[in-house]
């Protein structure tokens, strides 16, 4: 790789100590892709040196003594925990050398000494503690994988650290390339005065860090000390956190790698519980803002969301925008970006049992892809990618409100990140959060949806024929369902049984098939003190697409907190007024009828809980006929909760 020089130029004598002290440095690229594609990717689309370079170029080295090297923390952090390989420093001439010790390290500061098995003998370059400023600099580094060049420019200027002004920054204009980051500064005699790290993000101007700090930092000692604000999507509270830690060196690339991830993740778990705990008297459903959405029956929605407290401290269901692909055999994914995630419903298609779904991790995530369709970028082309393959790991987990999660992990090494899948079965298929997270931020973002969880709001929706399916999936249902019977025959008899509301129907009805569609709306509330994740909405359908239809609606008698909304819309289901009158009503084309459902409780007693039922049909129908399809429909109805 040769070297190339800006218009200010070094003392030719100086160049060959530069170009054999300065190294790239390079991390593997993956020698097995599982991922599968649409088409072969287009690599001859790519510069001749990227397609056929064996490695990623990441950064810049340079050696400060003998078996001495020194680059920036944040390059050779892209190999922690990486998909790909360790991190090697690569010379002029294409040889790599392995590293072989990490003996410095500082987060704050972004600087990592080390050495390397069977290290080249160079001559390492000389330091200048003490700079002018307004003197001619030189950044020496890695531009973009196509060599190491020289450029010139002014050290113009110091700026105190961001967060407490611990040490200062030097500021220069010599031109840097994102690989020129752990790359050397020069003076006008070529001697190291700082190490590069970082663009200005508002002017045109570079960082670089004092070689003296890096020089006198404690040796054989690795140390964090960095400020973070952790943050969860259900609320805008931020917690302030500190990521301190230190542990000895030397230490071999992975023992590093291993020991500074371990601290990494300890510290962002204590920081997702320090925010949890600091607002658990307002995160739902603790507090006053929690009382509206306990007090509202189910929007009915297949499609997952999250609930978030607004800017009014009112928790509310977060709004999401859904795009739909569709499946072969009446399948489809429905898809929105929520917070961070990707909420998905996959409605499976009809040849896919749900046992094979639940149980095949790559069927799922084949058939997300066919819906949701996936792109590799190589050069200016996206390729779509049609499988991942097989999940790196799979687990459990199980949420506040007993529902079961599986929890599907797949590792896309071209990108050094991993797609991080937490799937609710639901009767129709899954109700999903997905987030893609680079490797060494997987842990936290797992961390995240984890929480996540208990803020889910979804309603379980299906045909009576994936109903019977999925119900025998008995380890994959959520508590909630554990005691409810649901049977039916088709062509005979339906019934529902909860210890909340019993009741049963014949085809005198509405038809009952096995594409008669069941939904369970399902939303939070409060039983008995305890806030549970339990049906407060039963739809039955005749089929999808008919409009005929029975329901039957929770309904909780406001607490005091609450508006006069509520209070109002409580007294019209006390008095039975319109619409649960028991008098045919037309609505949206559909022609209705409701009642309220009986229940045993004192002449003088206020009931907390009342269920209305309603019976609908599209067109208009006579009244007596609908009178006699409201009779139908209460005469096996039980109320079991008052």
């Amino acid at each position: 790789m040769p070297i190339a020089a800006g218009a200010a130029t070094l003392d030719p004598a100086v160049l060959p100590r530069v170009q054999g002290a300065t190294f790239e440095v390079v991390i593997p690229k993956p020698v097995n892709d599982p991922l599968t594609y649409e088409k072969p990717l287009p690599m001859d689309l790519l510069p001749f040196q990227q397609r056929n370079d064996k490695y990623y170029s990441v950064g810049t080295a340079f050696a400060v003594g003998e078996n001495r090297y020194i680059t920036a923390g944040h390059v050779l952090s892209i190999g922690i925990d990486n998909l790909m390989g360790e991190p090697a420093v690569r010379d002029a001439n294409g040889h790599v050398y392995a590293i072989d010790k990490i003996t410095r390290f500082s987060l704050q500061e972004d600087f990592v000494e080390f050495t390397l098995k069977d290290p080249p003998k160079v001559a390492p370059l000389e330091v200048n503690t003490q700079p002018t400023m307004n003197d001619v600099v030189y950044a020496v580094g890695n531009a973009l994988g196509t060599g190491i060049v020289i450029r010139d420019g002014l050290y113009t200027s110091q700026t105190p650290e961001e967060e407490d002004g611990r040490w200062k920054w030097m500021r220069f204009s010599a031109a840097a390339s994102p690989g020129n980051s752990g790359g050397p500064l020069l003076d006008k005699d070529g001697k190291v005065i700082g190490l590069v790290l970082m663009k200005s993000p508002d002017e045109n101007l570079n960082y670089a860090l004092p070689i003296d700090l890096v020089l006198k930092a404690p040796a054989n000692l690795a140390v964090a000390d960095t400020r973070g604000v952790y943050q969860l999507d259900v609320i805008d509270n931020k917690h302030p956190g500190r990521f301190q830690a230190q542990f000895p060196l030397p230490k071999s690339f992975a023992d590093f790698s291993a020991t500074l991830q371990k601290l990494y993740d300890a510290n962002v778990d204590q920081q997702l519980h320090d925010l949890l705990a600091e607002n658990a008297a307002t995160l739902f459903p603790q507090g006053d803002g929690s009382s509206r959405l306990l007090h509202s029956g189910s929007t009915l929605s297949p499609f997952p969301s999250l609930l978030h407290r607004s800017n009014t401290g009112t928790w509310i269901i977060a709004a999401a925008s859904e795009s739909k692909g569709t499946l072969p055999h009446n399948g489809y994914v429905s898809k929105a970006m929520v917070g961070n995630q990707i909420m998905f419903h996959l409605r499976k298609p009809d040849d896919v049992s749900s046992k094979q779904l639940y149980n095949d991790p790559k069927l799922f995530m084949d058939l997300l892809l066919k819906g949701a369709p996936m792109q590799r970028r190589v050069a200016s082309e996206q390729v779509r990618i049609t499988s991942l393959g097989q999940p790196s790991e799979q687990r459990m987990f199980t949420d506040r409100y007993q529902r079961h999660w599986q929890v599907r992990v797949w590792p896309m090494a071209y990108d050094n990140s991993e797609m991080i899948a937490f799937l609710l079965p639901v009767p129709d298929g899954y109700a999903a959060m997905v987030r893609v997270a680079t490797t060494r931020h997987a842990h936290e973002e797992a961390g995240d949806l984890q929480a996540l969880t208990d803020y889910v709001y979804v309603s379980y929706s299906g045909t009576l024929a994936q109903w019977k399916e999925y119900l025998a999936n008995t380890a994959l249902l959520p508590a909630a369902l554990s005691d409810i019977a649901i049977h039916f025959d088709y062509g005979s008899d339906f019934h529902y049984q909860s210890r909340r509301l019993s009741f049963a129907y014949t085809p005198q009805l509405q038809k009952i098939d096995q594409d008669s569609q069941l939904v369970l709306g399902m939303s939070y509330f409060e039983d008995h003190g305890k806030v549970v994740w339990d049906v407060s909405n039963v739809v039955v359908k005749s089929n999808i697409e008919n409009a005929e239809k029975i329901g039957f609606n929770r309904h909780i008698a406001p607490s005091d907190d609450l508006d006069d909304s509520f209070r109002n819309y409580w007294g019209k289901i006390l008095r039975r007024d319109h619409p649960d009158d028991g008098v045919p009503y037309s609505e949206n084309d559909m022609t209705y009828i409701g009642t309220v459902g009986s229940t045993q409780v004192a002449a003088d007693a206020k009931p907390g809980v009342l269920y209305t039922a309603y019976y609908g049909v599209d067109g208009p129908r006579p009244e007596e006929t609908m009178k006699g399809k409201l009779n139908l429909l209460v005469e096996k109805l039980q109320v079991n909760e008052h």
